[in-house]
């Protein structure tokens, strides 16, 4: 075995002093010569003074480990249930490639703060205009000895600025509304369309409508006239348009029921 000499350091962990055993013989943590890293490490824990025994214990179970893997790498190759040879080193290596990379992360936070204790930062400057300012209304000195008195100052208040807002021009002014389609009517002017035309589309109704309130009306105008049995409607195919018929003979025209109909408002 070739000769090592180093100074006792104070690692932090027994993963710790392996880390310093690879890189200080330049060998790759993937294959590592665990013959020779076995006996370093049990040369340093022999040096090891002995006041902490739970620091002692954590390097004396690594090294139980590393003479674990060492007699299984001397036996036959373990298989696996997929027929691969199982490396006795994969678990440790696994553990080293953890801490190595929390240990690199550790540093660069440590350079990260010391590099944060380079930085100054000065005062806040609040220009002056900012810090002058004052609410226009302190609470604490409005609602300071209240009475019924003051309440009824700031009530008067309110409603004063309240006033001040509305227009009083506008505010006169009334709102227009739409007059109300009469479904009565509507009723009386489909059925007079229809025993002047006899048979025709319900497009060709529409087209006379002036609004959507009026479209509406004269569609349940044309239910209502169906439900009186007064007029016929087809349609060969979905969303075809409407065909209407009168059923009302020509030339006898009866009055028509429209009591309990209602007007519709725009």
């Amino acid at each position: 075995m070739t000769a090592i000499s180093y100074k006792l350091e104070n690692f932090e962990g027994p993963l710790d002093l392996l880390l310093h055993l690879i890189e200080k013989n330049k060998v790759s943590i993937y294959d590592i010569p665990i013959v020779l890293i076995t006996e370093q490490y049990l040369d340093y824990v022999s040096h090891m003074e002995r006041e902490d025994l739970n620091v002692v214990s954590e390097f004396l179970v690594m090294a139980a480990t590393l003479i674990d893997i060492k007699s299984r790498m001397l036996l036959p190759a373990e298989v696996n249930e997929e027929g691969q040879e199982e490396d006795p080193r994969a678990e440790l290596v696994a553990r080293l490639l953890e801490y190595k990379m929390y240990k690199y992360m550790a540093q660069e936070l440590l350079e990260m703060e010391e590099g944060a204790g380079r930085h100054l930062y000065r005062e806040p400057a609040v220009p002056e205009e900012v810090a002058r300012y004052e609410p226009p209304v302190d609470l604490d000195e409005l609602l300071a000895g209240l009475t019924l008195a003051k309440l009824k100052t700031i009530f008067e208040s309110v409603m004063k600025r309240r006033e001040d807002k509305i227009d009083p021009i506008r505010s006169r002014f009334g709102t227009i509304r739409k007059e109300p389609v009469s479904l009565e009517a509507r009723v009386g002017w489909v059925m007079n369309y229809a025993r002047g035309h006899r048979k025709f589309s319900f497009r060709q109704l529409l087209e006379r409508q002036g609004d959507k309130v009026e479209i509406v009306v004269t569609f349940l105008a044309v239910l209502e006239l169906m439900k009186m049995g007064k007029i016929y409607l087809t349609q060969e195919e979905l969303f075809d348009d409407m065909n209407i018929e009168t059923l009302e003979p020509e030339g006898q025209e009866e009055e028509l029921d429209l009591e309990g109909l209602e007007d519709f408002e725009g």
